[in-house]
């Protein structure tokens, strides 16, 4: 299998709900390092896994969806809690959505998958992997 990844930042405040979350009820902020792994069998016509300058250009329109936002006044969040696991798969399905519709290239519609990756720190992270 070959992977290529391109990296994004973002930088959100949220709170979460139920006593496993402790202090992070309480509404904080969270920077991450947001890595996407776009995967396929075989590599295309011109011997790439997806273009790197489309794959970082949509990463980054996706994250900016969310960044510098209290997901906690967001609509489409309402009760939910937007743990780091959960945001990595909000981030996959937005872009497998972005490769269907073809703004990835013609080339990114032969992906096998995706996986997005949120590092909280350097010692902490959350993918969610999914097939295309």
């Amino acid at each position: 299998m070959f992977s290529v990844t391109v990296r994004e930042h973002l930088m959100i405040a949220h709170s979460f709900r139920g006593e496993v979350f402790g202090p992070a009820q309480r509404l904080h902020g969270a920077t991450y390092l947001v890595d996407a792994t776009f995967r396929r069998a075989g590599l295309d016509a011109d011997n790439i896994v997806v273009d790197i300058g489309l794959a970082t250009k949509e990463l980054g329109a996706v994250v900016a969806e969310f960044n510098y936002r209290n997901l906690d006044e967001e609509a489409e969040f309402t009760g939910v809690n937007t743990s780091t696991e959960y945001l990595a798969k909000v981030i996959a399905d937005r872009l497998a959505d972005r490769v269907y519709a073809g703004a990835l290239g013609e080339g990114a519609k032969g992906l096998a998958g995706i996986v997005v990756t949120l590092h909280e720190s350097h010692i902490a992270w959350a993918s969610y992997e999914r097939a295309l």
